[in-house]
């Protein structure tokens, strides 16, 4: 598959195929993997998040603001050590350094502090990248 799409038509280039120009493959493994997956991604996160936080968490913070500190640990402690988390695993997606080394304490950190104001998460550039993985230097793939 070309690094670019072509119109409806099939008479001219349209956009990149995102990823491509980070070095990543056009499509199946190691690709940028579409909205769908990761929307879906991030359901599963959160219903696994909910239910630790209203299960093991005391009323008001389980309901109030529980399910985000678990969300964020989730993140952090699982993107850090395996490069997914549940909803990552479910929705046939991974975490990885532009590199492709593990992300580490460090950027996983970073990652998930971006994550949890949200903003950075839904800002996102050609690559389907927010400003989260950028700052963190890592890219959402296809497993």
């Amino acid at each position: 598959m070309s690094a670019r799409a072509t119109d409806a038509g099939g008479t001219g280039p349209r956009e990149p195929v995102p990823g491509v120009r980070l070095g990543l493959p056009a499509s199946g493994p190691g690709s940028v993997p579409g909205w769908g997956r990761r929307i879906a991604g991030l359901a599963v996160d959160w219903a696994v998040a909910t239910l630790i936080a209203r299960t093991f968490l005391a009323d008001s913070v389980g309901t109030d603001f529980g399910p985000l500190l678990v969300w964020a640990l989730m993140h952090l402690l699982l993107v850090s050590t395996t490069g997914t988390t549940v909803g990552h695993a479910v929705a046939g997606t991974a975490v990885r350094r532009l590199d492709g080394r593990a992300v580490g304490l460090a950027r996983g950190l970073a990652r998930a502090v971006l994550l949890v104001l949200v903003i950075p998460a839904v800002v996102t550039d050609p690559d389907r990248r927010g400003l989260h993985d950028r700052a963190a230097g890592t890219v959402v793939v296809r497993r």
